[in-house]
């Protein structure tokens, strides 16, 4: 369509004129490749990152960790994990640790694991590392990262903001030892430690104090990941102190990490067949993991849907009605999003607690989606800590995305049930899905059942 000035990029979301019938593979994780990237430059040898997710953050992160002077090298692969296609299968990632050094100036754009997960890896090179980003990244919470790194014996400048843009004057090492921190606003802060303290001279003992952490399964992703690439890592979940993880000094290991399809990214499309009343297959999806979106499960079960996993992947399939959910999100809250957006269309009001944290992603959640939904006739509540949501007949109209890749896609699950709904800027989901559109479409083709219409 004609885009409009005002407007721009605005993407006609397809109403769906059936009930879904599809399998969809879902790109690697965002979470995991990021991690794995990390990890892998820090070892003390080469490792491989196999069907990696190539994003604009993952993008970000690789092209960071080049400008530090770490090797990655981008092929086409196969090993004896599987044929090309299959499990250790298609594109890899060959990382060479190198010595880090600047000068340099890392670009974050507006992805939270690089801006809060290479300062920690900054502070070991050997030079001034500058970080910059999109004007967003100026706004969301650092200071607790800047304020612990300077606590375990690094040098930063960032004019007294706690924010973007700032510098980090590497010395080649860091002391590390223990060290408080509030990482209420974001679990990334206690991840962004523990991924680099191997290398501290001390390790690290991080003590979380203040509110509840958001978001523990990407803190557990984290444990998970450094123990498997040789780390010593105590925390609260094998008997330790209540909030503390303590990380031992040592040489990581490089190994051969087949990176687990994005379960958060796996969303929408399950979302489609709650929507529909139909089917959705994602192949692959992991037996056990600590990727939050293993919760959809649950979570779409409860909402009217039916899953089956098996060794070939994850079925889900609705089940002709959507029904209202009461649910503390404070574990999944990057699942927010597209639960309102399902919410939306449900029998039943629904209220999502827990995520007062979303206020400060990409960017405010809570506020986006409550006056998205209601200016295409919703009836969406914001509360002190999430939303309460009480169905409504919906209308077409403009759903802005504010350069947030879970509103375009929380969009695109309203545009199957709802005639004329307009995503701007839809291009914003290659921030950790590419294609989306064209993936979206693709899901679409197959429906030959009549819609169920809001």
């Amino acid at each position: 369509m004609t885009e409009s000035p005002a407007h721009p990029a605005l993407w006609p979301a397809p109403l769906a004129t059936g009930a879904v019938d599809a399998t969809v593979t879902v790109p690697g994780s965002k979470s995991v490749t990021n991690r794995g990237l990390v990890l892998a430059a820090l070892s003390s040898e080469p490792g491989w990152l196999r069907r990696p997710l190539r994003s604009r953050d993952t993008l970000l992160m690789a092209e960071a960790l080049r400008t530090l002077g770490v090797g990655i090298e981008e092929t086409a692969s196969s090993s004896s994990a599987g044929a090309a296609g299959g499990p250790g299968g298609g594109e890899a990632w060959r990382v060479i640790p190198a010595g880090l050094h600047g000068p340099a100036t890392v670009d974050v754009g507006n992805a939270g694991t690089v801006m809060r997960f290479l300062p920690p890896v900054a502070a070991l090179a050997d030079g001034p590392i500058r970080f910059d980003g999109d004007p967003r990244s100026y706004e969301r919470p650092l200071g607790g990262v800047i304020e612990a790194l300077r606590t375990l014996g690094a040098r930063i400048d960032d004019d007294n903001r706690g924010a973007l843009p700032m510098t980090v004057f590497g010395s080649g090492g860091l002391d590390g030892g223990p060290v408080e921190i509030d990482a209420s606003s974001s679990s990334q802060f206690v991840s962004a430690l523990l991924l680099s303290a191997p290398r501290f001279n001390q390790g690290v003992e991080v003590r979380h104090v203040g509110a509840a952490l958001p978001s523990m399964p990407h803190i557990r992703m984290t444990v998970d990941m450094l123990r498997s690439v040789g780390a010593q890592v105590d925390t609260p979940e094998a008997g330790g102190e209540p909030n503390v993880w303590r990380v031992t000094p040592g040489a990581l290991l490089g190994r051969d990490l087949v990176v687990e399809p994005d379960l958060s990214n796996a969303q929408p499309f399950l979302a489609a067949a709650l929507v529909t009343g139909g089917r959705v297959t994602v192949p692959d999806w992991p037996a056990h993991t600590t990727q939050p979106g293993d919760a959809l499960r649950e979570i779409f079960t409860t909402m009217g849907g039916s899953c089956e996993l098996t060794d070939r992947g994850l079925t889900f399939t609705g089940g002709g009605r959507i029904h209202g959910i009461d649910v503390d999100l404070s574990e999944v809250g990057e699942l927010t999003p597209g639960i309102a957006a399902v919410a939306a269309l449900a029998d039943s009001p629904s209220t999502l607690r827990g995520v007062a944290h979303l206020r400060l992603h990409e960017t405010d959640r809570l506020a986006a989606l409550t006056k998205e939904l209601n200016e295409l006739g919703g009836d969406v509540t914001e509360t002190a800590d999430g939303l309460h949501i009480r169905p409504r007949p919906l209308h077409g109209g403009i759903f802005h995305t504010y350069e947030d890749h879970r509103l375009a896609t929380a969009a695109a699950v309203i545009g199957l049930a709802v005639e004329g709904v307009e995503v701007e800027n839809v291009a914003t989901t290659a921030k950790t899905l590419p294609d989306f559109p064209a993936m979206w479409t693709d899901m679409l083709d197959p429906a030959d059942v009549p819609a169920r219409r809001v």
